[in-house]
């Protein structure tokens, strides 16, 4: 029984440091192997991979991906119109050379980000100030972002990194003058407005004046042309009387006797007090009516 207790015990042992002399090495690491506190070899290449069991020899993992340095604070900073301008940036970075970095930031990836920003912010300074306001906001941002990143690729090398790219995520007004400049933008855009106001009610007047002109012209043709339409029937009923009065004279004076009665009794309430034998009742008398009758009352 003893001896099956050493057997299990001195396998653990053995298997013990079996694994503790072998190390995986993922994709997307790079191991580091020390020795007594130095450096002595960096593995890059996936895989199963051996060593000296501690404490002879250690092993640190390092992530060798593409990592992101944002900007830490919004730091105002002045452009050549000393303009106060807000720039927001980041920084991607991987490790290009593990014993460098290690010798410069130690084995904490997160420890460089307090060394590089300054760097990035002073890179970023010397650059605004170089530029006007309407360049940063447009026509130079590439143009930074490229010196910016030319000036890092010089200074990351004693850190042992490499710099991928350097992007501006947001250019803005410092807040003291934030409010002036959306002020002047709100006057200005209200000037806009009431020029256009005033330019449209101008061209309504205009619009509302042709239309009242084409309204009159149109009324005074539609007028002239009504009269000379009437003017013409009226021309051709009286052609049409004359005529018809021509063949029997003493229809045409009994038809006028007609209009002048219709004439002179249009209401209930009219009355005519006149001599009865008058020519004016001729009509009403006919030919066996007395010359003495009395005069007709409407």
């Amino acid at each position: 029984m003893n001896r099956l207790i050493v057997i299990v015990i001195s396998a653990l042992i053995i298997f013990m440091l079996a694994s503790s002399t072998m190390f995986i090495v993922d994709q997307r690491k790079v191991a580091v192997v020390y020795s007594f506190g130095e450096i002595k070899e960096v593995v890059d290449q996936p895989g199963l991979k051996f060593k000296l069991p501690p404490p002879m020899q250690n092993v640190v993992m390092l992530d060798k991906r593409i990592q992101t340095l944002d900007s830490p604070e919004s730091r105002p900073i002045f452009t050549a119109e000393k303009k106060s301008l807000v720039i927001d940036w980041l920084v991607k970075w991987r490790i290009r050379d593990a014993k460098q970095f290690i010798r410069n930031n130690g084995t904490n990836v997160n420890n460089i980000d307090n060394r590089l920003s300054p760097i990035v912010q002073a890179a970023f300074n010397e650059e605004v100030t170089k530029r006007t306001v309407l360049g940063m906001l447009a026509t130079e941002r590439d143009k930074v972002m490229n010196d910016v990143r030319k000036r890092l690729e010089d200074e990351a090398q004693q850190f042992g990194i490499e710099i991928v790219d350097v992007r501006i995520k947001r250019v803005d007004f410092a807040a003291n003058v934030t409010e002036a400049v959306y002020n002047r933008m709100k006057s200005e855009r209200l000037r806009v407005a009431n020029l256009d106001r005033a330019t449209g009610s101008a061209d309504g007047e205009k619009i509302r004046a042709d239309a009242d002109r084409q309204r009159d012209v149109i009324v005074a043709e539609a007028y002239r042309d009504a009269q000379k339409i009437k003017g013409e029937g009226d021309a051709k009923a009286s052609a049409l009387y004359a005529d018809s009065f021509g063949r029997d004279p003493s229809f045409a004076q009994f038809y006028r006797s007609l209009e002048a009665y219709r004439s002179s009794f249009r209401s209930k309430s009219d009355v005519m007090v006149i001599d009865s034998s008058s020519d004016f009742f001729k009509a009403m008398r006919g030919s066996g009516a007395p010359a003495g009758a009395a005069a007709p009352r409407k």
